[in-house]
């Protein structure tokens, strides 16, 4: 649903670069038992200590409960190491970063998808859309997930935190994305279940920021930086127009 009067039209839009955590894959479901794991691998196994650092990071140790644009939910795996290390893991910072970096490539074996992937992409790429992929997560773990789930050749983008584009608010993997395909800014749709994918649409002057609500976010916390707030990635093909592939 549209939010506000002067929301922006998707008339113009021809692309789409997503989020991929709590966008394309349920962060919950998909991120839950890897978010305890990285606590006990920062803990060295101190459980007392693990539950401290969850709590440091916007984890409820208890409910599982993450909150919105916290470490955890917004934060890319260098960040989520120096928080940790901040709030008393014993682990290098480097070390860490790197075993967390294994881990969430690792994870993307065990991620839950928000709908069919490899169906969605393909439709959408049958309209004509240039897509891609811009996540806090590494490059490798991106890619991976695509391949899993069947839809990597239907990419046009990929930018992970570690792909030389910056890192999210900033805006260089908008407009990484937009030099590769040949669009401008704002001829692209971002899509994200966290602010700081909205402000990095913003700070790239995007067409159009859209929130869903598969993540951590919620209508309250999404609302006041977004065009649209959908349920989730699939009210896109109802929202942006009928365009016929080049």
């Amino acid at each position: 649903m549209p939010l506000g009067s002067d929301a922006r039209s998707p008339a113009s839009i021809a692309a789409i670069l997503f989020d991929k955590d709590g966008t394309l894959i349920g962060y919950d479901a998909s991120w839950g038992p890897v978010n305890r794991e990285l606590a006990r691998i920062a803990s060295q196994g101190d459980a007392a200590l693990a539950d401290r650092l969850l709590l440091a990071c916007g984890m409820d140790p208890v409910t599982g409960h993450v909150e919105a644009d916290s470490l955890l939910a917004a934060g890319n795996t260098a960040q989520i190491a120096h928080g940790l290390v901040a709030a008393g893991s014993p682990c290098d910072i480097a070390d860490l970063t790197a075993r967390l970096d294994r881990l969430f490539t690792e994870a993307a074996g065990q991620s839950v998808a928000v709908t069919d992937l490899k169906a969605l992409f393909a439709r959408l790429k049958a309209r004509g859309y240039r897509l891609g992929i811009a996540s806090s997560d590494n490059e490798a773990s991106i890619r991976q997930l695509a391949k899993r789930f069947g839809f990597e050749t239907d990419l046009d983008f990929v930018a992970g935190y570690d792909s030389g584009h910056g890192t999210k608010p900033q805006p260089g993997m908008v407009l990484g994305f937009c030099a590769a395909i040949g669009l401008s800014p704002d001829r692209v749709a971002v899509v994200g279940d966290n602010n700081h994918d909205l402000h990095m649409g913003r700070n790239a002057g995007a067409g159009l920021c859209v929130a869903v609500l598969t993540g951590t976010g919620s209508r309250e916390s999404l609302g006041g930086d977004c065009d649209y707030c959908l349920a989730d990635i699939t009210g896109l093909e109802s929202l942006l127009p009928t365009r016929i592939a080049p």
